[in-house]
């Protein structure tokens, strides 16, 4: 793979309204697409907003009608906003493109980063992004919340957002249960990548209470803040996070998907 170009869009008191970001990932994608441009990953602070990938269901919007961008890229709904690292690698990949291998390197460069910081991260079967493991499902947790009686484990449709702030996502530490630490939501089109990552460095994770997280409801989300204990800044991760990207994401040895022929009849 080419160089990776690192472009800092903005930060702090100058984050990058959503649509604005969109606006200019779909411009270098155009450019990448004619290699007018090398691989190139945007990186920025959002203003608080909900986007919503293609697979987002009604249910899982928030209960109060706050707006919500819907975005063409894979996953569901989920937050962007302040202490919220994201970034949005537009790569070119070989055809048939393996999406699959794609995200597991953008999930190795976070998990890299996480343990950078001392925080162990690990992924989770069946769902993507990067997660902090919690303990074993049992009624109280000691320490934490207690939740004598779990309906999640039993009903499918169960909604945290009514049951009180013993089911909230933001409370999943406190449960001792898994939690998502980075969100992984992306699109391919014409060969080239689109959307990415968004790292929790140190956000108000309440801002996920409001919403079904990534369409999960029986996990939360995790912060590098919360869960080491101290302040972490978006200008201490950003160069161990494009450190990490690089390392990945350069030495990647891409391939194209394979495709298993049909046997012969």
């Amino acid at each position: 793979m080419s160089e990776l170009r690192f472009v800092r869009m903005g930060f702090g008191a100058e984050p990058v309204e959503y649509q604005e970001a969109w606006d200019e990932q779909r411009r270098v994608h155009a450019a990448r697409f004619a290699d007018e441009v090398p691989d190139t990953v945007l990186l920025l602070e959002h203003p608080p907003v909900y986007t919503a990938g293609r697979r987002t269901e009604e249910s899982e919007r928030p209960l109060d009608g706050t707006p919500v961008i819907d975005v063409d890229r894979g996953g569901k709904i989920t937050w962007h906003g302040p202490g919220q690292l994201v970034g949005y690698p537009i790569q070119k990949l070989p055809r048939p493109v393996d999406v699959v291998a794609h995200v597991r390197r953008l999930e190795e460069a976070l998990i890299r980063t996480c343990a950078e910081f001392g925080l162990e991260t690990t992924r989770v079967e069946g769902r993507s992004g990067v997660w902090v493991l919690g303990e074993p499902k049992q009624a109280t947790a000691l320490g934490g919340l207690s939740l004598d009686l779990d309906p999640r484990l039993t009903d499918d449709e169960f909604d945290p957002r009514m049951n009180g702030p013993e089911y909230a996502p933001s409370n999943a530490g406190q449960r001792r249960e898994d939690r998502k630490i980075a969100a992984i939501g992306i699109r391919v089109a014409k060969g080239v990548t689109m959307h990415g990552f968004a790292l929790n460095v140190n956000p108000d994770n309440k801002w996920f209470d409001r919403i079904i997280p990534c369409g999960i409801r029986d996990a939360g989300v995790a912060s590098l803040a919360n869960e080491l204990g101290r302040d972490v800044t978006i200008e201490e991760v950003l160069p161990v996070a494009e450190r990490h990207l690089r390392d990945v994401l350069e030495n990647a040895d891409l391939k194209p998907r394979l495709i298993e022929k049909a046997p012969a009849a």
